[in-house]
C-alpha cells in the first residue's frame, strides 16, 4: 500500500469512528427517550387525574397541609397584578401568598403597593438560610393571605430563601411571578403529600405556555394555541417536557428537576440543605439534586414525584433572541450542577440517582448537544468529500429526523388519550404538524443555542441576561 492510499484509508477509517459516535450518541437519547415515554404511560395508567375539583376537595380538603406560595419577582411591572390576584384566588383550605420583590428597578412594588393597598409592617422571622437584607415587609388586614418582601437584589434563589425564611406552613410552593396558577393545582400538587406523607419530599406540576390563550382576571378561560410560531414550537415542546421526560422520569424515581415556575416542597428538608444556592442559575434542578443527596446519605426513604394534572401557565419567548438567551441559560444551569455533583455520577452510594438520573444528563445535557451539531457539520461535509457512504448518510438523517418526529408525536396522543386539554381537533392537527416540522430547523437552532450555553458554562458566565416580556394578553 502506498503512502498515500494509506493516509486516504485512515481518512475514511476516521470519518467512520465520527459518524458511529454520532449516530450511537442520538440512538442512546433515542432510547432514553422511548424508556421516559413508556414509564409516562406506565404511571398515567397507575394514577389517572382526577377530573373534577370538587371530588378533590371531597376528599382531601380535611388533610390538605397549609402552604406558603413564594412568588420572586424582578421587573415585573407588567404582569404582577395579575398574577398575584390570580394566587390570592387558589382553591385551597389554608395557605399565605408571599411575593418578593427582589431589588426590582422597574414599579413592580409601587404596583403591588397601589394595588393591593399594602403598608409596612414587622413580622418576626428565622434567617436560618442566607440572602440579601430585607428593606421591608407589607402587608393589609383586609388581605391577611398576602405578604411583600422587599429586599436588596440577590437573583431568584436568593429572592426564593428570603421566602422561605419567612414561611410559615410546612410546604412551600416555589412559583415565577410572571406565572398563573389554575385554581385547584395547590389541591391536586399536594395529593401525594396526603397520601405518603412520611416519604414524600417534593412534588413538580405541569407548565404550560399561556401565549394565544384567552386570560380574565389571572385565569386561562380558553386555551388556544399561539398565533406566533416560535411559541407555537415550544408548547410541544413543553408537552415533551412535562409529559413524557419529568412523568417519566418520576415513575422510575429518579427525577432531577422540577421547574421554577411551579414546585412544592417541604420547607423543613429544604431548610437542611441550606435552601436554594446562590452562584447558579439552576436553582431548581440543584435544589432537587440537593434533596436526593441528602436523603440517599441519610439512608432516609423518601419520594420526588412529578404530576402532570396540576397545571401553571407561563408566557414563552416569542423572539429568537430571548428564547436563544433563556435556553443557552437553562444548559449552562444544568451543567453547573452537574459539575457540582459529579462524584455523583455512576457512584452506588446514590443507587438508581447516581446511575440512572445522572447517566440521563450525561447523554442528554452533558454529550448529545455538542456531539449532534457537530454531525450536522461533519457527516454532510465526509459525505460530500467521498468519505463516508451514503449508509452513514441516512442513518444520521433518520436518528436527527424520524425518531424525534415519533417520540413528539407519540407524546401528543399520551395528552390527548389521558388529560384532553386540547378541546379542539384543529389543535391537535396543527400541534402534530409542528411536531414534524420542528425537527427541520428548530432543533438545530435549539442544540446551537444549548452549545452556546455549554461556552458560557466554561468561560464561567453569571447573570440571566435580559428577558422581555410582553405581559398576558386576551386572545379576543
Amino acid at each position: 500500500m502506498t503512502d498515500l492510499a494509506w493516509w486516504e484509508a485512515m481518512a475514511v477509517r476516521a470519518a467512520e469512528v465520527t459518524a458511529w459516535i454520532v449516530i450511537v450518541t442520538g440512538l442512546a437519547q433515542i432510547l432514553i427517550y422511548l424508556v421516559q415515554l413508556l414509564f409516562a404511560a406506565i404511571s398515567l395508567s397507575r394514577r389517572p387525574p382526577v377530573v373534577r375539583s370538587s371530588l378533590l376537595w371531597q376528599r382531601y380538603a380535611d388533610r390538605a397541609p397549609p402552604i406558603t406560595v413564594l412568588a420572586p419577582a424582578y421587573n415585573e411591572e407588567l404582569t404582577i397584578v395579575e398574577s398575584v390576584t390570580s394566587l390570592l384566588a387558589l382553591h385551597y383550605p389554608e395557605f399565605e401568598v408571599v411575593v418578593i420583590n427582589d431589588g426590582s428597578r422597574d414599579g413592580t412594588l409601587q404596583r403591588l403597593i397601589d394595588h393591593f393597598e399594602v403598608e409596612p409592617i414587622d413580622r418576626y422571622h428565622d434567617l436560618t438560610v442566607a440572602h440579601q437584607p430585607i428593606r421591608g415587609l407589607y402587608a393589609n388586614p383586609r388581605l391577611p393571605r398576602l405578604l411583600v418582601i422587599d429586599k436588596e437584589n440577590g437573583g431568584k434563589s436568593d429572592a426564593l430563601n428570603a421566602g422561605i425564611n419567612l414561611a410559615r406552613a410546612p410546604l412551600f410552593c416555589s412559583i415565577d411571578a410572571d406565572s398563573l396558577l389554575e385554581s385547584d393545582a395547590l389541591l391536586r400538587a399536594v395529593r401525594p403529600f396526603i397520601e405518603d406523607p412520611d416519604r414524600m419530599v417534593a412534588v413538580g406540576g405541569t407548565i404550560r405556555l399561556a401565549n394565544g390563550s384567552a386570560i380574565e382576571r389571572g385565569r386561562v378561560t380558553d386555551v388556544r394555541l399561539p398565533r406566533n410560531p416560535l411559541a407555537l414550537v415550544q408548547v410541544v415542546e413543553y408537552l415533551r417536557a412535562f409529559l413524557m421526560a419529568r412523568l417519566g422520569l418520576s415513575q422510575l424515581q429518579v427525577l432531577t428537576v422540577i421547574s421554577g415556575a411551579f414546585g412544592l416542597f417541604r420547607r423543613r428538608l429544604a431548610l437542611e440543605v441550606g435552601g436554594y444556592s446562590h452562584g447558579t442559575v439552576g436553582e431548581d434542578m440543584e435544589l432537587v439534586i440537593k434533596l436526593h443527596r441528602h436523603m440517599r446519605e441519610l439512608r432516609r426513604p423518601y419520594r420526588i414525584d412529578f404530576i402532570p394534572e396540576p397545571v401553571c401557565w407561563t408566557e414563552a419567548p416569542e423572539d429568537l433572541a430571548v428564547l436563544g438567551r433563556q435556553r443557552a441559560r437553562w444548559q449552562r444551569g444544568s451543567l453547573e450542577t452537574f459539575a457540582k455533583h459529579r462524584d455523583m455520577l455512576f457512584n452506588p452510594r446514590y443507587g438508581r440517582v447516581g446511575f440512572l438520573a445522572f447517566g440521563q444528563v450525561l447523554v442528554v445535557d452533558v454529550l448529545g448537544p455538542v456531539i449532534e451539531v457537530l454531525g450536522y457539520f461533519l457527516i454532510p461535509l465526509l459525505w460530500a468529500a467521498g468519505l463516508l457512504s451514503i449508509d452513514y448518510l441516512l442513518a444520521f438523517l433518520a436518528v436527527t429526523f424520524t425518531f424525534g418526529i415519533f417520540i413528539s408525536v407519540a407524546t401528543l396522543i399520551l395528552e390527548e388519550v389521558e388529560l384532553r386539554r386540547f378541546a379542539r381537533a384543529r389543535d391537535l392537527a396543527v400541534l402534530t404538524f409542528v411536531a414534524v416540522v420542528e425537527n427541520l430547523g428548530y432543533r438545530q437552532i435549539s442544540n446551537v443555542w444549548r452549545v452556546r450555553g455549554l461556552w458560557q458554562f466554561l468561560r464561567k458566565h453569571q447573570g440571566w441576561g435580559q428577558m422581555t416580556r410582553k405581559g398576558f394578553q386576551s386572545a379576543s
